[in-house]
């Protein structure tokens, strides 16, 4: 079977039939997401996270939606809660407050749209999500791992430029994923992400040893995965395809542990790395705003509290315990920092409020 064969084979969708009001109810709030532009990942986890309450309603003879009332509702909370999976392991709150929140949503929609007198997902406290620090990689890990793809193969010499992508970029899997030909200005140094997270577009910078690397692997290796007609996709799997996101995270994984750093995770490991050590660098967090593409400062303020390097020498030149006092830092430099330390604890205050 020829790649062109495989690429031409479309899957056929098969047509969904609900079984009762229930599923009925979610097909019609999914075609309302569908009209109202929400992006298809929304939609997707939407339909997988509802799904999942809709199978627990059905083992229990729950069909219609006037049956779901918050007493249920608790009901459903309190079986997540002891939920073990296959591994004997409990659910963890944030998959909890995943499972729940589109479920709250979904019901609120029902009822702006008449469908129910009374929400009874009201009043659902959702799991509180306990706060942890993203992992990160120093600057030697990062390069042992970007180091690992064998650069002498069409696809280590892609996985390279991948790799050194998401570390200059710090972009997301999915947005490096739909990265065309055209959103490069290699000469400029920049890239466009195209429809990002809240279909929002940006341009921002790449760093010109990712340049460097996206030109070898255009010069040497995608002309031997490509497959005509050409889609203008960047980066092509071995059948001249997109890459799929299960695809790249397994790529990732697998450098990152070959690299033996004793550290695991995938490409958004490397997204907290780009945001952290710029930030160690000096990096204004409205830049790194920018970079990440996030609509808040507020989302980018989790990057201020793993800079341990930035906060020892904030705490060395500021508290006066110290055997030997550092040359404090003076005009605009200063104020800058202050500036920093002051947004962190606003934004941090706020975080807490609205918890």
């Amino acid at each position: 079977m020829t790649r062109q064969t495989r690429r031409g084979r479309k899957k056929r969708a098969s047509q969904f039939v609900p079984a009762n009001p229930l599923e009925a109810m979610l097909s019609e709030y999914l075609s309302w997401t569908s009209v109202k532009n929400y992006s298809e990942v929304t939609v997707r986890n939407r339909r997988v996270h509802i799904g999942f309450f809709l199978h627990w309603c059905a083992e229990r003879g729950l069909q219609e939606p006037v049956e779901i009332t918050r007493p249920i509702l608790e009901r459903y909370q309190r079986y997540l809660f002891h939920y073990r999976k296959q591994n004997g392991q409990p659910l963890s709150f944030h998959s909890q407050h995943t499972r729940l929140a589109p479920v709250r949503v979904w019901f609120r929609w029902m009822v702006r749209q008449n469908y129910l007198l009374a929400n009874p997902a009201s009043e659902i406290e959702l799991p509180r999500i306990g706060y942890r620090l993203p992992n990160v990689l120093s600057i030697a890990e990062a390069e042992q791992v970007i180091s690992q793809p064998d650069i002498h193969d069409p696809l280590g010499l892609r996985d390279r430029a991948i790799l050194e992508t998401l570390y200059s970029t710090g972009v997301r899997r999915l947005e490096l994923i739909h990265l065309k030909l055209y959103d490069l200005d290699l000469a400029r140094g920049i890239v466009t992400i195209r429809q990002g997270k809240g279909k929002k577009d940006r341009v921002i910078p790449i760093g010109d040893r990712a340049v460097a690397w996206i030109e070898k692997y255009l010069a040497a290796a995608r002309p031997r995965l490509v497959v005509e007609p050409d889609a203008g996709t960047l980066f092509l799997t071995a059948d001249g395809e997109e890459i799929g996101r299960d695809h790249l995270t397994f790529m990732a994984r697998g450098y990152i542990a070959q690299a033996k750093i004793g550290k695991t995770g995938a490409c958004h490991l490397f997204r907290h790395t780009m945001a952290t050590l710029m930030l160690e660098g000096g990096a204004d967090i409205r830049f790194i705003q920018q970079m990440l593409g996030h609509a808040k400062l507020s989302s980018t303020q989790i990057y201020t509290q793993v800079s341990i390097r930035m906060l020892k020498q904030v705490h060395s030149m500021t508290h006066p315990a110290q055997l030997h006092k550092p040359t404090a830092a003076t005009g605009d430099e200063q104020n800058e920092q202050q500036k920093a330390a002051l947004l962190a604890a606003l934004e941090a205050e706020a975080e807490e409020e609205n918890e």
